[in-house]
């Protein structure tokens, strides 16, 4: 019965040890593994991560706005126009955005962008003249208004200096849904024909 006893009491003993080995081995390796990690990844974190991120960030957006340009027209003042975006918004409406650059050696200020309509005129320098062409449909689409006779676009205040570079939207009635290209236009400047989703 004692034999029995001790090595009852033997095999218990070793059991519980083993088990106190394993919850400190794993204990100890996911814990100061965890620190360590977490100290070097902090370490990377805070030297490397942030300046890679910051440059792919960077170089992407650039890549977006550089090299995926829908249209770009150039005027007889040197302005050039750009289409970067042009999609349908929830609600409606088309979207269009781009830049506007002043190429040329004078302030770029012209009235006439608001377009001839008289509701128009009080936007003065603005993306208020623009038009949208679907040629598919045979429709014209004019600016969206509030009811006060303001764009849902940009407007240039007192216009842009030579050399500089500003953004643009101009907000129109959504053509059909059937309907991928339309030709944007503005001023005297060219149509630009764009894609639209």
């Amino acid at each position: 019965m004692d034999l029995r006893d001790n090595k009852s009491r033997l095999i218990l003993i070793v059991v519980a040890l083993g088990a106190a080995l394993v919850i400190a081995v794993a204990s100890c390796g996911g814990g100061g593994g965890g620190d360590e990690e977490g100290a070097a990844s902090g370490d990377e974190t805070t030297e490397t991560t942030p300046g890679d991120d910051g440059e792919s960030g960077q170089d992407e957006e650039g890549e977006a706005e550089e090299v995926q340009p829908l249209a770009e027209v150039t005027g007889q003042h040197s302005e050039t126009l750009t289409v970067t975006r042009a999609e349908r918004e929830t609600g409606g409406f088309l979207t269009i955005e781009g830049t506007l650059t002043n190429g040329g050696s004078e302030t770029l200020f012209d009235l006439f962008w608001a377009g001839s309509e008289n509701e128009l005129v009080e936007n003065g320098f603005s993306m208020a003249g623009a038009t949208v062409v679907a040629h598919e449909e045979g429709k014209r689409y004019l600016i969206l208004r509030d009811t006060t006779g303001r764009c849902l676009c940009t407007g240039f205040g007192d216009g842009i200096e030579p050399g500089a570079t500003v953004p643009w939207y101009a907000q129109f009635p959504a053509p059909d849904q059937g309907t991928t290209q339309v030709d944007f236009q503005v001023a005297d400047l060219p149509p630009a024909t764009i894609e639209i989703r």
